[in-house]
């Protein structure tokens, strides 16, 4: 299980990626220099991770039985630049912590 959870931030890390280089270079182009292109690329790769990151958020809310404002502050933090990022060292203490308390088990 604590494999899944180090997937899902690994996931979590590159929409973080993603979602910035959308932002800050795929648009830009696009309204700027008149390059749609790398909006469409890196759009659906952002799509596909953003989606990829929820159904491992989903997962870890039903398999640790996190509490339902824990799934929020994941959606939220996705849909904000940085959030994944900022929200990493949460989620790196609550996977130490579920191996711990696993390995006492």
């Amino acid at each position: 299980m604590n494999k899944t959870f180090s997937l899902f931030r690994r996931i979590a890390l590159l929409e973080g990626i993603s979602f910035l280089v959308l932002l800050f270079v795929a648009m830009p182009l696009k309204y700027f220099a008149n390059m749609p292109m790398p909006v469409k690329i890196i759009g659906g790769l952002h799509g596909g991770l953003f989606v990829a990151f929820i159904i491992l958020a989903l997962i870890i809310f039903v398999s640790f039985k996190k509490n339902f404002f824990w799934l929020c502050k994941v959606v939220l933090a996705s849909f904000m630049p940085f959030g994944t990022f900022y929200m990493d060292r949460q989620w790196k203490k609550e996977q130490k912590d579920s191996l711990a308390f696993t390995r006492s088990k």
